[in-house]
């Protein structure tokens, strides 16, 4: 039975190096905690030196978007987990970017302990290792008060050796484009997302992750809503357009605090993207791919001839709405 109603899980063994791992990580973070599990990207810190830790960018890559989107289809195994991950250290590519926030950040639910997958050479809840790890956790988050602290040992196939693997490539940009894992991601001023969002699931936060990711200042999320949900299959059982917005919400104020979040209700097909200039991009799942492809071609369908710089706001001759358009299965 679980031990705590809500965590935070410190992860600091690179990326390649972790995904292999990641199941019998979250099996052992599903033993202690029962809610909310709050997760914290820092690979490669180490938390035997003197000195005390402290929260540096990661840089914000395709390996870094697929790592996150792997790690949530994982989660679908422990459905009583709400897991939630931090965006706030992850860094895009941007001239424009504000320096990374010193103060600690506030959580919807404080974590009751935190956990790790850093471990010491003889496998023990070396105390001194355990302090900095609560120390470094309440220097980023508010915590409870009486903060436990666990080093997680789970059993790794390979005999816990580093083996590395290559993520399969999830999330896509739409144009025709040679793409790497460690090719950086560039960040946009304001961009755009949209969906039903009803009871908030992992395939959500994928696609709620990457739009964050991307959005450096401020994210549009249209919430459908009326006669977008009459296709829906019984509609009459969706949570309705306030409680999805209160979930959406905790959510991603919780993960990206320093965006602006612009939630509206979605009344048609094209919503905002269809012809704010200022949106710069719009992420889509497989299946609203070609939504996507109509709401671009209705922006420029729907440019006016009044002056050439609107037409080059609106992205004529580009990509999805001006600039990017990111699939994610």
């Amino acid at each position: 039975m679980a031990l705590f109603r809500s965590g935070l899980l410190v992860l600091t063994t690179p990326l390649a190096s972790l995904a292999p791992r990641l199941a019998p990580i979250l099996t052992s973070a599903a033993r202690l905690v029962h809610d909310t599990l709050y997760v914290h990207l820092q690979p490669g810190m180490s938390l035997e030196g003197p000195a005390q830790p402290l929260s540096t960018p990661v840089q914000a890559t395709f390996e870094v978007l697929d790592f996150i989107s792997h790690f949530y289809a994982g989660a679908n195994v422990h459905p009583h987990l709400d897991i939630r991950i931090l965006l706030t250290n992850i860094r895009t590519k941007s001239a424009f970017l504000p320096p990374l926030a010193s103060s600690v950040q506030n959580l919807a639910h404080p974590p009751e302990v935190v956990l790790t997958d850093f471990q010491t050479l003889d496998g023990s809840q070396y105390n001194p290792v355990k302090q900095q790890l609560e120390r470094y956790a309440t220097s980023c988050y508010s915590c409870c008060p009486q903060l436990a602290s666990v080093l997680l040992y789970p059993e790794y196939e390979h005999g816990g050796l580093p083996v590395e693997v290559s993520l399969p490539s999830t999330i896509r940009p739409s144009s025709p484009v040679a793409r790497s894992p460690k090719q950086p991601v560039r960040g946009y001023r304001r961009g755009a997302v949209g969906g039903t969002f009803d009871r908030l699931h992992n395939a959500h936060k994928v696609l709620l992750s990457v739009a964050c990711v991307l959005a450096q200042e401020q994210l549009v999320v249209g919430v459908a809503d009326k006669d977008l949900l009459k296709s829906k299959l019984l509609p009459e059982l969706l949570q309705s357009y306030a409680e999805r917005v209160e979930h959406l919400s905790e959510f991603l104020v919780d993960i990206k605090p320093s965006l602006a979040f612009d939630i509206i209700p979605l009344l048609d097909p094209y919503g905002p993207a269809g012809s704010d200039p200022s949106l710069e991009f719009l992420v889509v799942s497989e299946e609203t791919y070609r939504g996507g492809m109509a709401v671009n071609r209705f922006r420029l369908e729907n440019v006016t001839c009044e002056g050439d710089w609107q037409r080059e706001r609106m992205g004529m001759g580009k990509a999805i709405v001006g600039r990017v358009l990111l699939e994610v299965p």
